[in-house]
């Protein structure tokens, strides 16, 4: 133990500088930053593999899923290659599993070597305050060891929430984890709830030929989205034939033999051969014992915390699902290293960028950064819209992709760009061009970048041009 430099009480001595509990992007992001910076390291996993719940059920396995569908949609609409070249019959959701699967397997790997490359301990076992400064870790096989630290971060991410009143462990109900586990392909598929990740899975099926009901609880879909983007994503569920159920909750649910039935507080009954039930998310702070620490999580298992990610207890850090909005693994990544900066350097200086960019992965993408036409006009910020169409650009032409568009929102007397909404395939992606300039400083974030500057041909990049040139030509 040694003394500090200013009394003569003896500082604590502690295994590590600083414990991070969880390792997805959150945690990963801590960590790196921390060892980085000089301190030691302690990363404690209670899954077989690090990666969290974004490599292994949730983020990474989605998205692999829809982009092999969405690659057999594009196949299946090629009429060279269904002309000419013979098909299997059908795919299942089981086959493009084992396509998500192996990306898992890379991302695990990958990711255990940004461990191993910064001397990260990394340390297998479910996690629980005895302290603030001292986690309990309880093993595979029973047993328990301690470990302490000055600084602890809580990264442990979030799960499917579970009303009560649904039995999960029925074997056609799940949630959007252990859908993963699905061996069979079903005829019809209702799924409740029709946010993020219900609409992604609500693609997914109905691109392998599944009859999809998607419940919404709201009246129009993903309403935070600038509304011609929903409205433009609602047309396409419907046209790809999904059957939209605005404005529904359920009663309660019956599982059987059959199938399961939905009773309706409407009034209304469904039957489907399965219920995917994708409506809400619960923080993974029930089993931390955290009342030993004095903190308390909120209803969905949410803690409260400082702009530095502080919670009430100042050593003890929360980053990502725990934490609430955004919930995205791009700034739980952020989050972690930012709250590494502040333990690192005493000062709580770095944030968030201000305009997060959303991407929602259904079947045409959609991606969004900065204010929809609602906010502005609500704000009454005088605006002007530029517009390009896919169909319109040669490389959308080449591509046989001729669905989406891209919108650019700018304010009509700086022309400074307030928000851009992209729709159509790679929209993820392509928003990050405009995300790029929008973060520039004084009058380098204006629309006219986009018609001054010269773009590849022929690229998607260039609606940018496209919309550029469309939004100054309104102008008057």
């Amino acid at each position: 133990m040694s003394k500090s430099k200013n009394s003569n009480t003896v500082a604590p001595s502690y295994d590590y500088d600083a414990i991070v509990i969880g390792t997805g992007p959150g945690g990963e992001g801590a960590a790196m930053k921390l060892a980085k910076g000089g301190l030691s390291v302690a990363v404690v996993e209670k899954y077989k593999d690090i990666g969290g719940g974004c490599t292994h059920w949730g983020t990474i396995p989605s998205k692999a899923l829809r982009h092999s569908v969405s690659q057999l949609i594009e196949l299946k609409n090629n009429a060279l290659f269904v002309n000419n070249y013979p098909q299997k019959a059908s795919f299942t959701f089981a086959d493009v599993l084992r396509h998500t699967e192996q990306v898992i397997s890379k991302q695990v790997t990958m990711r255990s070597g940004f461990y191993n490359r910064n001397n990260c301990k990394l340390i297998s076992g479910e996690a629980s305050f005895v302290d603030q400064h001292t986690i309990a870790i309880k093993n595979r096989d029973g047993t328990v060891d301690k470990v302490t630290a000055k600084d602890i971060i809580i990264a442990t991410g979030s799960r499917p929430y579970h009303p009560e009143d649904i039995d999960f462990t029925a074997s056609n109900i799940y949630d959007s984890d252990t859908i993963l586990s699905l061996d069979y392909q079903p005829q019809h598929i209702a799924i409740y709830g029709a946010g993020v990740i219900g609409s992604e899975y609500a693609s997914i099926f109905r691109g392998l030929g599944v009859k999809t009901d998607l419940i919404n609880t709201r009246d129009r879909l993903l309403a935070f989205l600038d509304a011609e983007m929903s409205d433009a994503i609602s047309y396409h569920f419907r046209n790809s034939g999904i059957i939209l159920r605005h404005d529904e909750e359920y009663e309660k649910v019956e599982s059987t033999k059959e199938g399961v039935v939905l009773h309706f507080k409407s009034g209304k009954k469904m039957k489907a051969d399965c219920l995917l039930f994708a409506n809400g998310r619960t923080g993974n702070t029930d089993k931390l014992n955290l009342q030993a620490v004095g903190l308390t999580a909120d209803g969905r298992g949410q803690l409260a915390i400082s702009e530095q990610y502080q919670t009430e207890v100042d050593n003890i850090y929360a980053i990502g699902d725990v934490i609430g909005y955004p919930s995205l693994a791009s700034a739980a990544y952020d989050q972690g290293r930012i709250a590494a900066h502040t333990i690192l350097n005493k000062e709580g200086k770095k944030k968030l960028i201000k305009d997060i960019p959303t991407g929602i992965f259904t079947i045409p993408e959609i991606s969004s950064v900065g204010k929809t036409e609602q906010m502005l006009t609500q704000q009454k910020v005088p605006y002007e819209v530029g517009r390009a169409q896919f169909k319109d650009l040669a490389r959308s032409q080449i591509l046989g992709s001729d669905v989406g568009s891209l919108k650019i929102l700018f304010h009509r007397e700086t022309k400074e760009i307030l928000g851009i909404h992209c729709f159509g395939e790679r929209a993820a992606e392509i928003i990050h061009i405009g995300q790029a300039i929008m973060e520039q400083e004084g009058a380098g974030n204006t629309i006219e970048y986009f018609v001054n500057t010269t773009f590849n041909y022929p690229t998607m990049a260039e609606a940018y041009r496209v919309a550029a040139l469309n939004g100054l030509n309104r102008l008057f």
